[in-house]
This record gives structure tokens, sequence and C-alpha cells, in this order.
């Protein structure tokens, strides 16, 4: 058994799941329900199976370029693309601020070209199970720039005040 291995794919199962879970910190909620959407946006059920499998492949992707080439620029550009992926959802979910989201949802789509870019000569499979990855957050570009342009700001914050009650307070 080689534990190196495991180690490895554990890692960059945790590294994924790391920055799924911001998904559960900075959830949606009634503010995203009530907000103008297009009429080809996805159903809520599909993002989070869509998201699952992503993690999954951007985990085995990363995996494969860590065991050929090990902590590298491919996997600094990896790593750097989960915390972008993370980043998203604070900004849109907990920040409220729809305009900024689009422009970290198109760094994170850089990140990713250069993570399919620089995987592809370490291992072309790495390079395709990121693929679906991109042409995803493709979509998700395109979805948050026209959900901010349907619904412009300023859009109420959540925030604790003494008591620890969760309140609105308007963005300033």
């Amino acid at each position: 058994m080689n534990w190196t291995l495991i180690l490895g794919a554990v890692g960059c199962l945790a590294a994924c799941f790391a920055a799924a879970s911001t998904g559960a910190i900075f959830k949606p909620g009634a503010w995203y329900a009530s907000l103008r959407k297009p009429s080809w946006n996805p159903p809520n059920w599909l993002f989070p199976i869509a998201w699952s499998i992503l993690y999954l492949m951007m985990a085995a992707a990363g995996f494969l370029v860590w065991r050929e080439d090990g902590l590298g620029l491919p996997m600094l550009v990896w790593a750097g693309q989960l915390v972008l992926n993370a980043g998203w959802s604070a900004v849109f979910f907990g920040l409220r601020k729809l305009g900024w989201a689009v422009l970290e949802a198109a760094a994170l789509w850089a990140a990713i070209l250069a993570c399919i870019l620089l995987f592809a000569p370490i291992s072309a499979t790495a390079a395709w199970l990121m693929v679906p990855y991109l042409a995803w957050v493709s979509f998700a570009v395109f979805l948050s720039y026209t959900m901010w342009r349907l619904n412009p700001g300023p859009h109420p914050v959540m925030r604790r005040d003494e008591a620890g009650t969760l309140t609105q307070r308007a963005q300033m």
C-alpha cells in the first residue's frame, strides 16, 4: 500500500471539499430566491449535483498532476482556482455584490483555462477532466452577468447584531 499516493488523493479531495464547503456557509436563501433570473436559469436542484461531479473531477485531475509532477506551478494554479471557486460564493451570496461576482467568476474561468493548459503536457486525462468545469464556469459567468444586469443593487447584507441575531442591513 502506497501511503504517499493515498495521502495525495485524500489531500486533493479535502482541498475540493474545503472549496465546496463555502456553498454551505454562504447559502442562497430567500434573498437569492427573490432575485430576477433569466428564463434559462437552471433549477436549484441541479447545482449541487453538477458541483459534486465537478469537484470530484477537479480532485481527480489535481491528483493525477500531483502524482506525475509534484507540487509545482500546475498545482499552485490548481489551488488558486479552488480559492477563486470558494470566493465566488462569498462574494455573490455573502457580500451580495453581483458585479464583483462576475469579475470573480471571470478570474476563475481564466485560472481553470490556465490549469488545463498547464495540465495537458503532464496528463491529458487531467486536462480533459477540467474541461467540463470550464464549460460550466463559462455558463456561470454569463449567468452571473445576466443576474447582475437584471438585479441592479444595492442588495442588503446579512449581519449579526449585538445579540447575535442575523439582520439585514443595506450596503453602503
